[in-house]
């Protein structure tokens, strides 16, 4: 388990070559990926029973991977889902056709409320995620 300490750390290190906000925004959006890949391959490894790498007599094995891109409050992302043989897994993270990752929903909602334009509300959304919507989406 990750401590207070070992994030001190990290971050430490990575304020060396952090030049801008820009800089950290784009580390956040790595880790963020790096993050969401690791715990796809954990839940795939809990649905098959066994590790990577395991040999195992099992008929379900793993089959490869499915990249996608999930727009998040980092920005847009490219996730690896892994796929079994039997097309059975279902991740819980991010869900089989989920486009967004939560949080961007409440951020429209809350905007609307606000009484702003759907066209307002997407170009509120670009400037502060960097991510680009619809105004059918918002709507």
């Amino acid at each position: 388990m990750t401590t207070q300490s070992d994030i001190k750390k990290l971050a430490e290190q990575m304020a060396g070559s952090m030049k801008s906000f820009d800089d950290i925004k784009d580390f956040q959006k790595q880790l963020m990926q790096s993050f969401i890949d690791t715990a796809l391959e954990a839940e795939m490894e809990e649905h098959l029973g066994y590790p990577k790498h395991e040999k195992a007599d099992k008929p379900n094995k793993r089959n490869g991977h499915t990249k996608k891109t999930v727009r998040s409050d980092t920005g847009d992302l490219e996730i690896s889902t892994p796929r079994d043989r039997h097309g059975d897994f279902e991740p819980t993270l991010v869900r089989k056709h989920q486009t967004r990752i939560s949080g961007l929903d409440d951020k429209i909602i809350f905007l609307y409320a606000k009484g702003q334009t759907t066209t307002e509300i997407v170009e509120s959304i670009k400037e502060l995620y960097d991510v680009d919507i619809s105004s059918s989406l918002v709507s």
